[in-house]
């Protein structure tokens, strides 16, 4: 037994050691060895695919016998057509772009007991450092993956349409060829009118404003058999990584999206109205490049007469005063092919949310809307009348100005004396003491383009909210002191006191004080009775030697150009 064990145990030492000294069997398929394969791989090589691919050849023993990398350029060609040698045409099948497989070819499948002239002798095994690149199939479309699709997407890329879109560029392995990053701006072009090569003016149709696409095309819709001639090779497949920036059609005008009507709405803007209206304006992808907001003032101007963009004019023509609206503007109603040469890139589309503050026509007057009216309103206000009164003064989108009421007293002013601006006195007319007004008055019948530094912006409608509180009738027009009874015949002398002859400022000061007292008389109501009483006195001293003689003392009556008595 233990004889018989040694014996095998010989056996299959020796036959051990005839195997190891046996001459190489001959290679009778094609061996392949993958040296790298890519994380991911959305295409295989099958029959009937053209690819490109770097290779090295060699001999077993190491020793090159051709390279394309020596060339400088990939070797192109279909697979599974007889354009190979058969064991290359067997090794390609199945490998992903930017995979490498070392292959190893017998003669039978290369060049076979004849060989390639001097360069491969008789039944030489090859080996190949193959490189896959690129692959591609003649029955091939242009394919497109979306990766970002923004929602709310309401209008897509359509023939004849003019797009802005970045991109970068490149070949099916990863390689760089072009970016419009690197130039800082986008690309800007029509699209299916042929301006493109044709791989992408089918990949931009349907996309929408922020979407982004990986497009991918053959070359027979990229630069074809010659390539660009010199980033791009012939029999190139190109990869495009696609941000839709905006687009628009040369038909287009403005698109008027309304976020905000209030529900009272009396008047709307017209041709000729001056606006004032704060906004914010972006492209159409969402990059800010204007805000009136960030200057903390309204921006003001006529509409319908060429003062702002087209689109503008046309966007603000029908608003009603705090309404809100979002105006798309294409670049032929904006600023065009060439932009602002800053912030806005030439052939931009605009996008401006707006907000209406107010507006008004040169043409508007005074409105005057009465709010109350007591049962006895039979004495009315009229110029030169005191009026003591109450208001609140706010612009046309609510915002408070000033209110008497806050100060706990009324202002008070003399109508027709120019002592407040001219729509409040116009709308303080005609009024009764109780009545309650809202008083709308245009900038020119207010504070007009300048306004009042830090109370009141300029160019802005005033709206007023008053009550007449108290109201001193006025003297009739022309007069600064009347009588209320029958006048003395006497009246120089019983002004002249110490009976010289003539009147002094002292003695004419202290008369008129008491027919004001004693109810004789009455001085223009809502003035400095000082300031009438000087200004009554320098009439009546014509030559102004700070005297007044019995020749120069005249009554109103007896000289009709002067009104102090």
């Amino acid at each position: 037994m233990a004889h018989r064990l040694c014996t095998m145990l010989l056996q299959a030492l020796l036959v051990t050691v005839v195997s190891c000294n046996a001459p190489p069997v001959p290679l009778e398929d094609i061996v392949i060895e993958k040296t790298f394969t890519p994380p991911s791989c959305d295409r295989a090589v099958r029959s009937g695919d053209f690819v490109r691919y770097h290779y090295l050849g060699s001999f077993p023993d190491g020793k090159k016998f051709d390279s394309s990398y020596d060339r400088g350029s990939t070797y192109n060609v279909f697979v599974g057509k007889k354009q190979l040698i058969e064991g290359m045409d067997k090794a390609l099948l199945d490998m992903c772009v930017n995979e490498r497989r070392l292959v190893k070819i017998p003669p039978k499948l290369a060049y076979g007991e004849e060989g390639y002239g001097d360069v491969i002798p008789p039944n030489s095994i090859l080996h190949f450092d193959v490189l896959l690149l690129d692959i591609w199939n003649p029955e091939d479309k242009v394919q497109i993956k979306t990766y970002y699709l923004p929602e709310g997407c309401t209008r897509t890329v359509q023939v004849s349409d003019f797009v802005r879109y970045h991109y970068n560029g490149t070949l099916l392995d990863g390689t760089l060829f072009d970016s419009s990053h690197n130039r800082m701006r986008t690309y800007d072009t029509y699209v299916g009118i042929g301006w493109l090569i044709a791989g992408m003016d089918q990949g931009l149709l349907g996309m929408c404003v922020g979407e982004k696409r990986i497009i991918t095309m053959p070359p027979s819709l990229g630069y074809g058999e010659n390539g660009d001639g010199s980033d791009i090779p012939g029999q190139a497949s190109l990869v495009f990584d696609v941000h839709l920036i905006d687009f628009h059609n040369p038909k287009d005008s403005i698109a008027v999206e309304m976020v905000y009507v209030p529900e009272s709405c009396k008047r709307k803007s017209k041709a000729g109205d001056f606006v004032r209206y704060h906004y914010n304006g972006t492209l159409q992808d969402g990059t800010f490049f204007d805000s009136s907001h960030s200057r903390n003032r309204t921006y003001d101007t006529y509409i319908g007469k060429g003062y702002v963009i087209a689109g503008m004019d046309e966007g603000l023509l029908g608003v009603c005063i705090g309404e809100r609206r979002k105006i798309t503007i294409p670049p032929h109603l904006a600023y065009g092919e060439e932009g602002t040469g800053t912030k806005i890139p030439g052939s931009a589309v605009l996008v401006f949310d707006i907000h209406v503050i107010d507006f008004h026509n040169p043409s508007d007057t005074v409105d005057i809307q009465t709010v109350y009216k007591p049962p006895d309103c039979s004495i009315l206000s009229k110029k030169g009348d005191f009026i003591k009164y109450h208001y609140n003064a706010t612009l046309m989108d609510g915002t408070l100005l000033d209110s008497t009421y806050t100060y706990g007293k009324t202002y008070n002013v003399v109508l027709g004396s120019g002592q407040v601006v001219i729509g409040m006195d116009l709308g303080l007319r005609d009024m009764c003491v109780g009545e309650k007004r809202k008083v709308i008055i245009p900038p020119h019948l207010g504070y007009g383009e300048q306004g009042v530094d830090g109370e009141v912006p300029g160019s802005a409608v005033l709206v007023f909210d008053i009550e007449i509180i108290e109201m001193d009738p006025g003297l009739p027009e022309g007069y600064m002191f009347v009588w209320n009874s029958d006048v003395s015949p006497n009246v120089f002398a019983e002004m002249d006191k110490n009976s010289d002859g003539q009147v002094d400022s002292v003695e004419f000061s202290i008369y008129i004080h008491h027919q004001v007292a004693t109810g004789n008389g009455k001085l223009a109501p809502g003035f400095s009775a000082t300031s009438i009483i000087d200004t009554m006195f320098s009439n009546q001293d014509r030559n102004a030697d700070g005297k007044i003689t019995h020749e120069e003392f005249k009554l109103k009556d007896q000289e009709e150009r002067h009104d102090e008595l």
